[in-house]
């Protein structure tokens, strides 16, 4: 249903663009603007006085009351270039949250399938982030983020612009990350240092024991301070490992930025 077709789901205070497409089973509260180019795909809900503009949301999405997705940029770079935001199905975007749309440099911010925002969580423009991820309240995510499938992020982390965090990484509360955290991994501080892997996260997405027990190796090993990290992963990578391990060495080889390394007075096994 297009905007200017007569729905009943759809707030009669509320403002609709001529150019925002409706689902028939989707839901507009009081006072919401649905601004230019949206799209609201089925059983999405749109509580009082959000915000959505240049945004696809998915379906069954439940945007709460003053949420703002979609929104232009915090960016002075951008100059108004048309870009979006896609906010991928299952989505929950709590009070206050605000997920920016793309600039210019990628033209898009995208979120995956099944993500919930907390309140007052930010994701800045042009940010990846994978399905399942959980944004604890008042966490900051900076422009050209990456954060990978499965990723919890505690209440008020802030994260570096264009820092990485790999699938089923969980950080601590109040964390200050400048650097990328790799997959499987825990980390917490200011600034944020590792502190073991994910086992809880692990256990609960099935990961098989054997391969747990092959990461804990290669955690112990990346980190050993017996050579230098760069040799441990150069070799790491050329042996027959477990797909977890030549994830997790894969990232790091990736990495732009550099990882966050554990803490000096941490155990570098991952037993944690």
């Amino acid at each position: 249903m297009t905007a200017g077709t007569q729905n009943p789901q759809i707030h009669p205070t509320a403002v609709i663009h001529p150019t925002a497409k409706i689902d028939a089973a989707a839901q507009v509260g009081p006072y919401a603007i649905i601004g230019e180019d949206v799209v609201l795909g089925p059983r999405v809900t749109v509580g009082p006085h959000a915000v959505v503009e240049f945004a696809e949301v998915g379906e069954a999405c439940r945007i709460h009351a003053g949420a703002y997705v979609g929104t232009a940029p915090q960016d002075l770079k951008y100059r108004n270039e048309r870009t979006k935001l896609i906010l991928g199905p299952g989505c929950v975007v709590r009070e206050s949250v605000t997920l920016n749309r793309g600039t210019a440099a990628t033209g898009v911010t995208k979120i995956g399938a099944r993500c919930l925002f907390m309140a007052y969580s930010h994701v800045a423009h042009d940010c990846i982030i994978g399905n399942e991820v959980i944004l604890a309240n008042s966490v900051a995510v900076a422009g050209h983020c990456e954060v990978g499938d499965w990723t919890i992020i505690g209440g008020m982390v802030g994260l570096h612009q264009f820092v990485r965090v790999g699938k089923l990484a969980m950080i601590g509360a109040g964390a200050m990350v400048p650097l990328d955290i790799p997959p499987f991994t825990m980390a917490q501080g200011d600034r944020a240092k590792l502190h073991g892997l994910n086992i809880i996260g692990l256990r609960r997405r099935g990961v098989n024991p054997e391969d747990v027990k092959d990461l804990k190796k290669a955690y112990f090993e990346v980190f050993d301070s017996s050579q230098p990290m760069k040799e441990h992963v150069s070799r790491l990578a050329q042996e027959n490992r477990s797909a977890s391990v030549k994830e997790f060495i894969s990232f790091i080889q990736a990495s732009p930025r550099g990882i966050c390394r554990p803490s000096s007075k941490e155990k570098s096994s991952g037993d944690e």
